[in-house]
């Protein structure tokens, strides 16, 4: 797509962020039917986020591999080491091993921005390493198509940022950043079944999540109410005869989970978390990965058509 932006704001915004961005590649040692083990390689990319050498990027770019090799923006290669990652979020750190934090041995590293200040249209960078091609990083642009874009995965439902720059097989990993040069979001997955659509993880997640994983090599600080929901249709509700047209109608409640302590039951519908109104499943998750474990939360549920409140203290995820 045409961007209507001076060439230089682009190019200026590119030229930081380039140097910080690394070619990760990997071997994985994989079993065939005959139960023959034989090495796979691939190809990710990542950004450098402090003097350190610690590097953000996907897990699932790094996920069951026993060898990482970081190709620097200058063309230097380094060993790579697994510091910690999360399926959940698709995260993971990796540090570039043989740097020193001493001043003539740091590596460039990105600036990280505010994702909280993104709009639909503005205009967005993904750089990265699409099939490990050489020649250094490769640069799309586009604009943001869509925030707090809702995506099921197997671990979950993910909040994403949508993007229509073009994220190839490579940049998985990769920054995407703003015309300032800073990085709003790690691209992680492209739709295989659509055209044009990429999806990043807005980096104010990351920071906790990054933060996390330097320091302990997991997350264990996610809270978790323990009960599984369904959006609530016209539709839904007149075949069930539900009280309500709107919420999320919780359809399993774990044993020994918080929400299983609070009393709620299967068949309960909750229509507000902490004053805040509750339309879909994916705003339950919202509201709760705002918290911190052993926070509270103040539930409105509706059962059977009496509404009451329901305090809910959180507990880590199992």
């Amino acid at each position: 797509m045409a961007i209507p932006l001076g060439e230089d704001l682009i190019a200026n915004a590119v030229d930081g962020v380039s140097k910080s961005t690394v070619n990760i590649a990997t071997v994985r040692m994989v079993q065939d039917q005959l139960f023959r083990i034989f090495p796979v390689e691939g190809v990710g990319s990542g950004i450098i986020i402090d003097k350190n050498g610690y590097i953000l990027t996907n897990n699932h770019v790094i996920d069951d591999t026993k060898r990482l090799k970081i190709t620097l923006a200058d063309g230097r290669m380094l060993n790579g080491k697994v510091i910690g990652k999360d399926e959940i979020t698709d995260l993971a750190v990796v540090k570039a091993e043989g740097v020193s934090s001493d001043e003539g041995d740091v590596l460039p590293y990105a600036h990280l921005g505010n994702s909280d200040n993104l709009k639909i249209g503005q205009v967005v960078i993904a750089i990265g390493n699409p099939f490990g091609l050489t020649g250094g990083p490769t640069v799309t642009a586009g604009i943001v198509s869509s925030l707090n874009r809702n995506i099921q995965f197997e671990n979950g439902v993910l909040e994403l940022i949508q993007t229509d720059a073009a994220i190839n097989p490579g940049n998985s990993g990769g920054p995407l950043v703003n015309t300032n040069g800073e990085v709003i979001a790690i691209n992680t997955a492209k739709m295989p079944y659509a055209h044009g659509i990429g999806f990043a993880v807005p980096i104010n997640m990351a920071k906790s999540i990054m933060s996390e994983l330097i320091e302990n090599g997991r997350v264990t600080n996610r809270p978790w109410i323990g009960i599984a929901s369904i959006k609530i249709t016209r539709q839904l509700a007149h075949y069930y005869q539900l009280p309500v047209t709107e919420g999320a109608l919780i359809a399993q409640v774990e044993p020994y989970s918080p929400a299983d302590d609070a009393g709620l039951r299967k068949g309960d519908i909750i229509e507000e978390i902490d004053g805040n109104r509750i339309n879909d499943p994916s705003q339950v998750s919202s509201q709760v990965r705002k918290k911190q474990v052993s926070d509270q939360v103040l539930m409105i549920i509706n059962r059977y058509g009496r509404r009451f409140e329901v305090p809910l203290h959180l507990q880590a995820r199992p």
